[in-house]
C-alpha cells in the first residue's frame, strides 16, 4: 500500500536501529525518504553494529519508496542546513521530519571505565554537552529548518523520538534532562506551528529489537519487544490521519497509537503499550 507515495520525508540517524526501521516503513508506504546519518562505510561506527546511510536508502527503494542517502552529522549546523536546502530544491516540499539522531550515546566508557550508570557527580562533564548538542539541540535545529518549508506549504508533521527518561529517572541525569527538553520543545513548537497546520509530537517506542539490544538480548525480556519498523508504521499511520492536529503538542506511546490505528508489527503481533510505572 503506497499511502505516502506523494510524500517527502527526512529521517535523521537512520543508518541503523530505530531510525533505519522508520525509514524502511515509510519507504514501504511509498514515501521519498532522505536517510541521514554519519555512517557512510560499513564498520566505521564506534560500536561496530553495522549499517550505513547508503544501505538503508537502498532498502527503502527496494520496499517501494525512494531512498536518498545523505551523509550528515546533525551536530554540525552547516551540514544540517545543506540537507534541508537540498530537500527543498529537489522536491519543493517536505511533509514529514522524524528526529531520531542522538549522538550523545557515544563513549559510554570514560578513561577505560563504564561511567553511564554512575551518579551525576561522577559523570564526565562533557556528557552533558554531548546529550544536548548531539540530541536536544539537533532536534531543535532540524525542526526549525524543516518548519520553514512546512510553514510555506501550510502543513507538515514533525515527530521527535523521545523516551520515558523524560519523565522518570533512568540511569543518567544528562540523558533524562535532554529527553525532557525534547518533550518540552515538542509542546512549545506545536503551540507556535499549529496555526500553520503543522503537527509536532513526541513518540516513545517500547523495547526495540535494534542491533545493540539484540547484541545484549540475554539481559532483556524480549516477550513484548518491537521491531524497528514498528515505530515507522505508526508514523506512517500518523501521516495519513486526517485528524492529526488533535494529537499535536503531546507525548504518545507508539504501541498505544498502533492499537488506535490498527497497526501491527512485521511479525503480525500487537505489542502492548508500556506504562510509566513499567518503563
Amino acid at each position: 500500500m503506497n499511502s505516502l507515495s506523494e510524500k517527502v520525508a527526512v529521517v535523521t540517524g537512520a543508518s541503523r536501529g530505530v531510525g533505519k526501521g522508520i525509514a524502511l516503513a515509510l519507504g514501504e508506504a511509498g514515501a521519498t525518504v532522505y536517510v541521514t546519518g554519519r555512517t557512510t562505510q560499513e564498520g566505521m561506527d564506534i560500536e561496530k553494529l553495522g549499517g550505513t546511510v547508503f544501505a538503508t536508502a537502498v532498502e527503502v527503494t527496494a520496499r517501494g519508496g525512494r531512498g536518498i542517502a545523505v551523509a550528515c552529522d546533525h551536530r554540525d549546523d552547516a551540514q544540517t542546513e545543506k540537507l534541508f536546502q537540498r530537500v527543498k530544491e529537489e522536491n519543493g516540499r517536505l511533509d514529514i521530519l522524524v528526529n531520531n539522531a542522538w549522538g550523545g550515546y557515544e563513549q559510554m566508557e570514560h578513561d577505560g571505565e563504564f561511567t553511564w550508570l554512575r551518579p551525576f557527580w561522577q559523570q564526565p562533564f562533557w556528557r552533558w554537552d554531548a546529550m544536548f548538542q548531539g540530541g536536544a539541540r539537533a532536534v531543535f535545529v532540524a525542526s526549525a529548518l524543516a518548519a520553514r518549508t512546512m510553514v510555506e506549504q501550510q502543513n507538515g508533521l514533525i515527530v521527535n523520538i523521545s523516551f520515558w527518561a523524560a519523565q522518570k529517572h533512568m540511569a543518567n541525569v544528562a540523558y533524562g534532562a535532554a529527553k525532557a527538553a525534547v518533550d518540552k520543545m515538542t509542546a512549545d513548537m506545536a503551540h507556535e506551528a499549529e496555526k500553520f497546520n503543522i503537527a509536532v509530537l513526541s513518540l516513545y517506542p517500547g523495547l526495540v529489537r535494534t542491533e545493540s539490544v539484540l547484541r545484549a538480548a540475554e539481559y532483556f525480556d524480549m516477550s513484548n519487544s518491537e521491531s524497528p519498523q514498528f515505530t515507522g508504521r505508526v508514523i506512517a499511520a500518523l501521516a495519513n490521519d486526517p485528524n492529526i492536529m488533535s494529537k499535536t503538542g503531546k507525548v504518545w506511546v507508539g504501541a498505544a497509537l498502533a492499537q488506535e490505528y490498527g497497526v501491527q508489527d512485521i511479525d503480525g503481533k500487537q505489542p502492548r503499550p508500556v506504562t510509566l510505572e513499567e518503563a
